[in-house]
């Protein structure tokens, strides 16, 4: 049964008349049907003693009469764990009952399109509304989580977003239990194949990382309007998921951080929900979201382009691709949190980039020359300059540093490992870069009285940088991005501007 045919939502005027008075449990008055699917029907229906409208899921299991006992019972486990959860973006189950051979689960109705919708009628949605459902949806996984319960079926399609702003994950429990194998035919896969983590490709369990690799695909689907690893069959499918890189083209800063921080292949080295968390409020602004206009959720302003732009990759051998810079993501924001380099709560961002210059490149065969000898410079940013030799901050400059990390620790590697990591492309170490300064140029590490008079630009290794072995005696070696500031008209900076880089 899919959610698109059995969502307990719906404008009044979609119900469909149920013929004659249907009674459930001595208290439940089907009222219409909402939609129907494999597993059962789903129905408007009035609680007679409270007088309130709820939606009832009536589950059936029609490919195991003979374990349809033992499947109900463990149903009513799953739902009733769900129904314990609090948490405001939380479909509530208010009751769940059985009778004549029948599972009824009672829980709130919700008239609202679901997320799937929004983007199949309205197209790629702002990024800040983007955020906004990605954060109540994160709560809502947060809770579940605490609670031991993991999702497993976290999608648009289970995911509804009201006119008023509200956000709601439904389905808590039914799709665990609709996992049983002896709910399928032979062959046959249950659940969401182009949303399911890699983990569970593999076979493994669902773990909570695998909701938080859901919720990544679902954030990505809701961002750029496809959905990032569905092809032609089941099996391209699933395929993709375990050997290609999604590309990110309409989004940037700390929301593609977010996005890429939960599609790392390894569950273990996934982004932990405070720093989706941190993230996803960052790309929202400090200030509070107005509540949207009545007529739907989905007509706020978009925002700019990236200023790299991942095109589609051609099929052959990607396979190392998406583990690594996805992974690179994840460890650079992580490092930029736990280094001091994300103070505070967010500034709200600027519409696009405006004051972004192009990427440059250091190292062999770089586009500049940058050493290790500090954060301010008091030469221009420009292709042939040498950074080598830094002077101190308090001093009039014309360049300072305002963020950097390193983009060597993949996937928490050992040192042999991280040594033989794989250059992931110009395009994917750009994007990472340019991403994680825009983010931190908009957060409070940079005054927002002075941010208009600032340009800013990211510095990455080249290739042959890369690749480089290490060099203990050379402090200069480096795989990481550095993120420098300088005045829109070349003027001197009289003191540092930005909180100290660590």
């Amino acid at each position: 049964m899919t959610d698109e045919q059995t969502r307990p939502y719906g404008p009044p005027q979609q119900t469909q008349q149920a013929s004659g008075a249907r009674i459930v449990a001595g208290r439940y008055a089907l009222l219409g049907e909402l939609g129907r699917g494999g597993m059962g029907i789903v129905w408007r229906a009035q609680d007679q003693v409270i007088g309130r409208q709820v939606a009832i899921k009536e589950l059936k299991f029609p490919n195991a009469p003979e374990d349809a006992s033992v499947l109900s019972e463990r149903m009513l486990r799953e739902v009733r764990s769900g129904g314990r959860l609090n948490d405001p973006a939380v479909v509530t189950v208010y009751d769940v009952v059985t009778e004549n051979g029948a599972t009824y689960i009672v829980m709130e109705l919700v008239e609202a399109p679901t997320l799937a919708d929004l983007v199949r009628d309205h197209g790629p949605l702002p990024a800040q509304q983007v955020a906004l459902v990605g954060e109540r949806v994160l709560s809502a996984l947060r809770a579940a989580h605490a609670a031991g319960i993991v999702h497993r079926d976290v999608k648009p399609a289970n995911i509804m977003v009201a006119p008023d702003g509200r956000v709601k994950l439904t389905d808590f429990g039914i799709a665990h239990a609709a996992d049983d194998p002896r709910l399928t035919t032979s062959g046959m896969i249950v659940g969401s194949p182009a949303f399911m983590a890699p983990e569970r490709v593999e076979g493994r369990d669902a773990m909570p990382e695998s909701d938080l690799w859901s919720l990544g695909t679902t954030l990505f689907f809701a961002a750029e309007g496809i959905v990032a690893f569905e092809r032609s069959t089941t099996a391209a499918t699933l395929h993709a998921i375990m050997t290609e890189a999604p590309y990110l083209t309409r989004v940037q800063g700390p929301l593609a951080a977010a996005i890429l921080g939960l599609l790392v292949t390894k569950p273990e080295a996934r982004m932990s929900y405070d720093q989706v968390r941190s993230l996803l409020a960052a790309a929202q602004g400090v200030q509070a979201q107005p509540t949207p206009p009545s007529g739907g959720t989905a007509m706020m302003p978009q925002h700019g382009q990236p200023m790299t732009r991942l095109a589609p990759a051609p099929a052959p051998a990607k396979r190392n691709l998406r583990p690594l810079w996805l992974s690179l993501a994840a460890v650079a924001v992580i490092g930029a949190l736990v280094g001091g380099i994300f103070l505070g709560r967010w500034m709200a961002a600027p519409e696009g980039n405006n004051q972004a210059q192009p990427t440059l490149t250091y190292g062999i065969n770089g586009q500049v020359k940058l050493g290790s000898s500090g954060d301010c410079y008091n030469v221009p940013l420009k292709e042939g300059v040498n950074l080598n030799d830094g002077i101190s901050c308090d001093k009039d400059h014309l360049l300072e540093v305002f963020a950097k990390g390193s983009l060597l620790d993949v996937e928490s590697a050992s040192d042999d490992e991280a040594q033989v990591a794989v250059y992931p492309g110009a395009d994917a170490v750009n994007r990472i870069a340019e991403s994680l300064c825009s983010a931190t140029f908009n957060s409070n590490v940079v005054p927002g009285a002075q941010r208009a008079s600032l340009t800013w630009r990211a510095v990455v290794p080249t290739e042959a940088e890369w690749n480089r072995p290490p060099n203990e005696d050379d402090p200069s070696y480096s795989r990481g991005y550095y993120c420098l500031l300088a005045k829109t008209d070349g003027s001197q900076i009289p003191a540092q501007i930005t909180t100290k880089v660590k």
